[in-house]
């Protein structure tokens, strides 16, 4: 008889950053399939997610993968229900109104590698400051490139547990790097960054080094901050080659920037100032190839004859992938609900 660990990973109820929580269960003869991992529950009074007087909490399995560091393991991926088995507060991925897998994302995960000892990101000196950014950025060598052996870890990790993860790179401030995460469907997009953040801050603490989620961790000094920009496409995007409609679109999130700044991230305001690479976040605008945009327009969707996708820069490294998901798909649906669309455009879309 064999036994399986199955780490039942999920995110709890604090405020404003929700924190990955995980523990082990051990199963017996375990088929390695989702429907087969059980509903199982935990104590929200210790996660803010319920009083200690009604503590319990379920955790409902929506995603497995390989566990690439423990022999006979899953990650499992779960959200959390309240005991009558609706969707708790805490619940992001439950606001997902994607079942059709209409919408493909593509996140950018930015994060900064951090000495705990210092509290400073790696590469800093104790005394004071490395250079101005600039040759950090996709960097080699021991002068510019800190962490690499951690980094390049998690991304064997992640491909052996069978995340779609499709690139790293150093990004532009000493100890920045970033990952990224592409999956058909909100949900799995969401789930595989969750897994793919979980397994970084695991690898952490062999290394004895933490993972800063934070937008802005070097405060106003004059670094870059780390985004966690949301590519995106839906039918109507990948295939209705018309620069008409994806400017309406764009436009479509005009009316709503205060909403999708409520779900970016907290501390946005800090990184969104109209500098590094972003725009001021009291401002909305968009633009091909502009990384000073609120949405790029990459310039990849211009040349394939307007037929793409779209990046929404504004989303922080520290935002809930699920509830940037959620907001994105809302203000798309409600853009195109009100396209003016030709006999021809809607037989696309």
């Amino acid at each position: 008889m064999v036994s399986s660990k199955l780490e039942y990973i999920w995110l709890d109820g604090y405020k404003p950053i929700q924190s990955l929580r995980s523990k082990t269960k051990i199963e017996k003869n375990f088929s390695g399939k989702l429907e087969d991992c059980p509903t199982w529950c935990f104590d929200g009074s210790s996660t803010e997610q319920a009083p200690g007087g009604s503590s319990d909490c379920l955790l409902k399995p929506v995603f497995i993968a390989k566990d690439p560091q423990r022999k006979n393991a899953y990650l499992v991926m779960c959200e959390v229900l309240s005991p009558g088995g609706a969707a708790h507060e805490s619940n992001g991925r439950a606001t997902i109104e994607d079942d059709d897998n209409d919408f493909w994302f593509g996140f950018e995960q930015e994060y900064f590698l951090w000495n705990p000892a210092t509290n400073k990101p790696i590469g800093f000196p104790e005394g004071g400051f490395p250079g101005p950014q600039g040759p950090y950025y996709c960097s080699v060598g021991a002068a510019n490139a800190f962490g690499r052996a951690m980094v390049e870890e998690h991304l064997d990790a992640c491909l052996e547990a069978g995340l779609n993860v499709e690139g790293i790179n150093a990004e532009v401030a000493t100890g920045q790097w970033e990952f990224q995460i592409f999956a058909k469907g909100a949900k799995a997009a969401g789930d595989q960054v969750w897994i793919a953040r979980y397994l970084l801050e695991r690898i952490g603490e062999k290394y004895g080094i933490a993972i800063n989620w934070h937008c802005k961790p070097l405060g106003n000094l004059d670094w870059n901050g780390s985004g966690m920009h949301a590519n995106f496409s839906n039918e109507l995007l990948r295939t209705c080659g018309s620069k008409e409609i994806y400017e309406q679109i764009c436009e479509g999130f005009r009316p709503f920037v205060k909403e999708h700044i409520e779900v970016y991230g907290p501390d946005n305001h800090l990184r969104l100032t109209g500098k590094h690479e972003t725009a001021a976040i009291t401002d909305f605008k968009f633009g091909v190839s502009d990384r000073g945009a609120s949405i790029r327009v990459p310039i990849g969707t211009v040349e394939k004859g307007w037929k793409g996708w779209l990046e929404d820069r504004r989303p922080n490294s520290a935002a809930d992938p699920y509830k940037v998901a959620a907001r994105i798909i809302k203000t798309v649906k409600i853009a195109e609900a009100g396209l003016s669309l030709t006999t021809e455009q809607k037989k696309v879309a």
